[in-house]
């Protein structure tokens, strides 16, 4: 029977690329696959032929030779078609080929191990709060976990003590069960031992056979100055125990900021509010505002601050948690309205109103009056 020519299997010119190549091969792949096309000879039949193409065009001597030649040249080099030619090619097709069907060996491309490597351990996760001050200065908190531990009786193995592991029966000790799909050779994890490649016939009675008990652990853990509200720490091997032989997992703490009660933090500055008596902004003053972690800053309250006026002390924020450098802290200003007014205390105040002009017993109009300039 004539073959196809090639380039036509695959649908691409005789001067596509490399790269056309590949893609046109694996477009047909995936449409003419026989699990995707379960007892479709047809199907089968075109997989075969563009698999058989593409070992050709795939390869830059074959196709060189196939070019000059034709499918007589490639006879002369010992191809004899579907079933002789070089399959190494296809180990970039494994998510087709292999893996995403879950095949193991197609074609001779790829080799499993004959058991399942020991399993790392698993990670852990948890959330810890602390306060600004502490996220300002670092801090070294002790956390209590629950964690799988490896066994104390049999060392994590999961048999008996005096016993050991025997070989599996299914797959006889090669973790996968290797069988024959169509013009597939197939592996698949064995089912029995869950590729491990032997079973326990005697389990620890501590941990069951799973190797696994849960312990509670106290661990220190050293946070550093400078985290913000949802930091996230990886603490090394410090997650669960792996397999025998495996590496521990990590453990990952996510910082919680507790609100503060005086300061907001913004990035690395922190802002507050500080109330001033009418007396201190109406005539000018010096304050101590209050700092984080025990410092303070002077702020001169110059005569007729009003309420909302911003001061900025530099260096009294939060240090950066890479550079080190502080951020600042913004002061905003309250003006206080004086309460529980002694009578000497109003005639001063009604004294003063009198020399600004001011009348308190008749509705002042000054605001409207401004407010119809900025109108009109």
């Amino acid at each position: 029977m004539t073959k196809r020519d090639y380039y036509e299997v695959l649908g691409v010119a005789r001067n596509a690329s490399a790269d056309e190549i590949k893609r046109a091969f694996r477009q047909l792949a995936l449409k003419h696959h026989p699990d995707r096309n379960p007892g479709d000879k047809d199907a089968e039949e075109r997989f075969k032929e563009a698999a058989e193409a593409y070992s050709v065009l795939g390869d830059p001597e074959k196709r060189a030779t196939y070019d000059r030649f034709g499918m007589e040249g490639l006879r002369g080099e010992g191809f004899t078609g579907f079933s002789g030619f070089d399959s190494s090619i296809f180990g970039d097709f494994e998510d087709i080929l292999g893996s995403f069907f879950g095949f193991g060996d197609l074609f001779g491309t790829r080799r499993r191990s004959r058991r399942s490597e020991p399993q790392r351990g698993r990670d852990l996760a948890l959330e810890v709060e602390i306060s600004l001050e502490q996220a300002a200065s670092g801090v070294e908190q002790e956390i209590n976990l629950s964690r799988a531990e490896n066994c104390p009786d049999c060392r994590g193995t999961g048999v008996s003590p005096g016993t050991r592991k025997v070989e599996c029966p299914t797959c006889r000790g090669h973790g996968q069960v290797r069988y024959e799909q169509g013009f597939f050779s197939v592996s698949r994890t064995c089912s029995h031992c869950r590729g491990a490649g032997e079973i326990i016939t005697s389990p620890c009675r501590s941990c069951h056979g799973s190797g696994r008990v849960k312990q509670k652990q106290k661990i220190t853990v050293k946070i550093p100055a400078g985290v913000t509200d949802g930091s996230r720490l990886r603490v090394e091997g410090q997650g669960e125990a792996g397999g025998p032989g495996a590496e521990r997992g990590d453990l990952y703490v996510l910082i919680r900021v507790a609100k503060h009660p005086f300061f907001e933090r913004e990035d690395n500055h922190l802002y507050c509010q500080v109330p001033i008596s009418f007396s201190q902004a109406a005539l000018g003053a010096m304050i101590e505002v209050p700092g984080l972690n025990q410092e303070s800053g002077l702020i001169k309250i110059p005569p007729g601050t009003q309420t909302g006026a911003v001061f900025r002390l530099k260096g009294l924020g939060i240090r950066d948690l890479r550079t080190r450098r502080p951020g600042d802290l913004f002061v905003k200003i309250q003006v206080q309205t004086p309460e529980n007014l002694s009578k000497e205390e109003k005639a001063l105040l009604r004294r003063l109103a009198e020399l600004r002009g001011e009348n308190l017993d008749k509705a002042d109009r000054s605001l409207v009056d401004r407010f119809k300039n900025i109108v009109h």
